[in-house]
C-alpha cells in the first residue's frame, strides 16, 4: 500500500485529546515509518494527548521518559510484553517496568502459546505482520523458545501469571491481553478482577490468532475490560471491514477503545491512524460522540489521564 486515506478536518478534530495506545514505532529491531521523538512533534502538532510504545521485545519505559524529556508537549508513555526476550512470565520484568513508569503489560504475543498453535491462515491479500519474519529467523537460528503459557496444566490460571498479575496492580498498571486465545483471555481477566487490576484492554479481539466471538466480547466487556479496535486488524485485511464495524456495534461503542497499532512502512502515518478510523466509523453510522467516546475519552481513561470537560461517566471505572 502507497496511497493512504486522508483524515478529514472533522475526524481530525474529533480525536483532539486522544491517546493511540498501540503504536510500533523506531527505533525497534524492525523497520518503522517513524521515530519516536519526531511523532511526538506529529502528535502535538494534530493536538493528540500522547501514545504508548509498544514493542515485542524489549520494554520501552525508559525510552519513553527520553522522549517525554525531549518533547514535553506529547505524553509518551512506555510498557513491557511478556514474550522470550524479556524472560516470558518474568515477575523482575515487570517490576523494573512499573518502577521505570511503565504504564502496560502485555501478555505474551509473538510467544504465546495460542500465537504458537495457531493454524490459522491469513485471509488471501492480506498483509502478514512484520514480526513473523523475526521469528522465523529465530527459529532457523534455532534460538526458538518456549510458549509462554498462562495457564497450568489444569486450565486454571497458574501462579506465575497471577503475581504478575499482582505485580500489575501494585504499579497500576494497565492488563492487556496480547495474543491469548479467547479462552485464556477470559480466565486472565477473571484472575486479574481477583488480585485487584484496574485497568484491562482486550488486545484486537479481531486479530488472525485469535476471533474472540461476540458473544465472547460482551461477556468480557460486562466485566469491565475494554475491546481494543485496531485500525491494522481491518487495513491490511485481516478481517473485513464490516466484522471490524459490526462487532464495535454489537459489543457497544462505550465499550470499545480504538488504537492503530501503526508503525509499518507500509501503512499510513501514524498521526493520521485515529482520524481514518474516525472517518470509518462516521461513514458507518457512528455518532460523534460514539468517535470520540472510542478513540478520546476511553483511550485516556484507560491510560489513567485526567477526564476532558466532555466526558461521560463511566460505570467501570
Amino acid at each position: 500500500m502507497t496511497e493512504h486515506p486522508q483524515p478529514s478536518a472533522h475526524a481530525r478534530d474529533l480525536v483532539r485529546g486522544a491517546y493511540d495506545v498501540h503504536v510500533h514505532i523506531a527505533p525497534d529491531v524492525m523497520r518503522r515509518r517513524v521515530d519516536d521523538v519526531t511523532l511526538a512533534e506529529r502528535f502535538a502538532a494534530v493536538g493528540m494527548a500522547g501514545f504508548v510504545l509498544k514493542s515485542h521485545y524489549v520494554p520501552t519505559a525508559e525510552r519513553a521518559e527520553v522522549v517525554r524529556r525531549a518533547r514535553p508537549g506529547t505524553d509518551v508513555l512506555g510498557a513491557v510484553t511478556l514474550n522470550a526476550s524479556v524472560g516470558g512470565l518474568n515477575p523482575i520484568a515487570v517490576e523494573i517496568a512499573g518502577r521505570s513508569g511503565a504504564k502496560v503489560v502485555w501478555m505474551p504475543t509473538v510467544d504465546s502459546a495460542n500465537q504458537r498453535q495457531c493454524q490459522a491462515a491469513e485471509p488471501e491479500g492480506a498483509t502478514p505482520p512484520m514480526w513473523a519474519r523475526i521469528q522465523e529467523e529465530l527459529r532457523d537460528a534455532g534460538m526458538a523458545a518456549d510458549p509462554v503459557d498462562v495457564l497450568g496444566a489444569d486450565g486454571e490460571v497458574h501462579e506465575p501469571t497471577r503475581q504478575i498479575l499482582r505485580l500489575i496492580a501494585k504499579h497500576d498498571m494497565v492488563l492487556a491481553t496480547g495474543h491469548l486465545h479467547s479462552d485464556e483471555i477470559a480466565r486472565v481477566i477473571d484472575a486479574a478482577a481477583e488480585e485487584g487490576v484496574r485497568r484491562v484492554v482486550v488486545t484486537h479481539p479481531e486479530f488472525t490468532s485469535q476471533r474472540v466471538g461476540i458473544e465472547r466480547q460482551r461477556a468480557l466487556a460486562a466485566k469491565g475490560a475494554l475491546l481494543e479496535r485496531c485500525l491494522t486488524t481491518p487495513y491490511t485485511g485481516k478481517v473485513g471491514w464490516d466484522v471490524w464495524l459490526g462487532n464495535i456495534r454489537d459489543a457497544g461503542p462505550e465499550h470499545s477503545v480504538v488504537s492503530s497499532d501503526l508503525g509499518q512502512p507500509f501503512n499510513p502515518p501514524v498521526e493520521d491512524g485515529l482520524a481514518i478510523a474516525a472517518d470509518r466509523l462516521l461513514e458507518a453510522g457512528f455518532t460523534d460522540t460514539e468517535v470520540r467516546t472510542m478513540t478520546v475519552h476511553n483511550s485516556r481513561w484507560l491510560v489513567g489521564a485526567a477526564p476532558l470537560a466532555d466526558a461521560p461517566a463511566r460505570s467501570q471505572a
